[in-house]
């Protein structure tokens, strides 16, 4: 979220496309264990790229291929503020937290990746106030392959909005997509950016 003097409307809330970035064609783990087997330097980056990873530790009645379990907000010197986001995610719209303005934070997001690896995976928000979308932010997560511990990915450092204008509710639509436009999960919350954190 960046400094708002004034509301100016996006055009766009999509993420926005990479220039000359084109997703890789989507591999199993066998084929790319099979791949390049003459060549003993890429068997071995591939051995330690790949270690630790178990597609079979994923449940079997549980077809998702990413599960994004938490979001938490932090912001040094402040308890870190988590949003759960195993359960019914359509309450988080209604949970409001403040924050003071001009005060710079991070994003953590927690998840696991089951029955395959998945190749760029993003995590995209969109800022809204009044209704006009006025921010949006696109973080680049990584590819990742399956296993049975939790991934996490904390975003680059934000800074809240400051300023008597800047000051109000923000509604915020949070979203976990992959190369091939995968939505993961999709969530939204909202923000009350306040003089001081009361």
């Amino acid at each position: 979220m960046a400094d708002e003097p004034e509301l100016k409307p996006l055009e766009n809330e999509d993420p926005e496309d990479t220039p000359g970035y084109k997703p890789p064609a989507k591999k199993s783990l066998d084929e790319l264990k099979s791949m390049d087997q003459d060549d003993e330097s890429l068997v071995k980056y591939k051995e330690t790229l790949l270690k630790g990873i178990d597609p079979s530790a994923a449940p079997k009645d549980d077809p998702r291929h990413v599960v994004v379990q938490k979001m938490t907000f932090l912001c040094e010197g402040r308890p870190n503020f988590e949003f759960d986001l195993t359960g019914d995610i359509s309450k988080l719209k209604d949970v409001v937290l403040v924050v003071k303005e001009g005060v710079e934070f991070k994003i953590k997001i927690e998840f696991k990746v089951q029955h395959d690896i998945v190749s760029g995976l993003r995590y995209h928000h969109t800022v809204s106030r009044k209704s006009i979308a006025v921010d949006k932010q696109s973080y680049m997560v990584g590819s990742y392959g399956p296993r049975a511990e939790t991934y996490e990915f904390t975003c680059p450092v934000d800074e809240a909005p400051k300023g008597m204008l800047a000051r109000g509710h923000y509604n915020i639509k949070s979203k976990f997509i992959d190369d091939d436009k995968n939505v993961h999960l999709a969530w939204e919350w909202s923000m009350d950016i306040k003089k001081d954190w009361a």
